[in-house]
């Protein structure tokens, strides 16, 4: 499969790297407006290749190049500096996205193509590059609250002492600071997080579930903080995307995508089947009263933000 990489800075090329390593593409296409930085990102990873999987990486300065891709990933724009939100970055990524879209759709095959959305404020962008791409909104996809979800997992394994695998739980809504913790629908193989608890003979008392959640929001602002950027947790999370899509695994992921239309419509992250042809089905989970409502106010944020542009 040959697949388009669209901006290959420190996300960019992490993603690269994560797209490489899943030994899915014969060909990695990678776009970026700094030719020089372009074919440096191509050289090296074209280097790391020969320790893995035989790709053929290409840097490239026009969109022809990107044409027989049947996944283009989009990376670019400006990333999250100390001190930013992710909605701090609206205007200037609204500029980008709007500058790419167009040109990737006049070469590529609008009948099979894929887009995956990576630009923050992830969500706004999703919708924006549906509109203008007018591909069926299932195959226009953003990673959404995969890498939060992630998170979620991780600190849960941490606290109850299990394997990240046997935890089943998911960070829904915005890719942002109004997400929203699923605690309704978590379980651990199989059995429900408070029945788990009191089997385990661990508390996870409100307060703690609380810290949880900060730590979840919160995790890009203190790995930014140290490292400057966030990349290895979102290559991981385009390239775990790539594998339900290039297998169809029919897998369940919390990815972002356009549901409902005109003024209704909003794109945030909920549990969707993921296959070949992107996402199949959305699912709605289990959730509290308080879940809920956290839930209709973050899609009327991320609407929000989309109306300001």
């Amino acid at each position: 499969m040959k697949i388009a990489i669209i901006g290959v800075g420190s996300v960019g090329s992490a993603v690269a790297t994560a797209v490489k390593n899943t030994g899915l593409a014969h060909e990695i296409v990678l776009f970026d407006r700094d030719g020089v930085r372009a074919r440096a990102a191509a050289e090296d990873l074209g280097h790391a290749s020969a320790f893995s999987y035989d790709v053929k990486i290409t840097a490239v300065n026009t969109y022809r190049a990107i044409r027989g891709c049947e996944i283009v990933i989009i990376a670019a724009g400006a990333n999250q500096k100390p001190g930013e939100t992710r909605t701090d970055l609206l205007q200037k990524n609204v500029a980008v996205i709007s500058d790419i879209v167009p040109r990737v759709m006049a070469n590529v095959d609008s009948k099979k193509v894929k887009i995956i959305v990576v630009t923050n404020p992830l969500d706004v962008m999703v919708m924006l590059a549906q509109k203008l791409s007018k591909l069926p909104a299932g195959r226009v996809i953003g990673t959404g609250t995969m890498l939060d979800s992630a998170r979620l997992k991780i600190i849960l394994s941490r606290q109850l002492g299990v394997s990240t695998r046997s935890i089943n739980s998911y960070v829904l809504g915005e890719h942002g600071d109004s997400s929203v913790v699923n605690w309704e629908s978590v379980s651990i193989g199989g059995i429900a997080l408070d029945d788990f608890c009191k089997q385990a003979k661990i508390a996870l008392p409100a307060t703690t579930r609380k810290t949880i959640e900060h730590r979840v929001r919160n995790a890009a602002y203190e790995i930014i903080q140290g490292r400057g950027a966030t990349w290895d947790g979102i290559g991981a999370a385009v390239a775990d995307l790539l594998h339900a899509i290039v297998n169809d695994e029919k897998r369940i992921l919390s990815v972002s995508t356009v549901d409902g239309n005109g003024k209704d419509a909003v794109a945030m992250s909920l549990p969707r089947i993921v296959g070949e042809n992107g996402v199949i089905t959305t699912l709605h989970t289990k959730l509290s009263k308080e879940e809920s409502v956290a839930l209709r106010k973050s899609a009327k944020i991320i609407r929000k933000n989309f109306d300001l542009i």
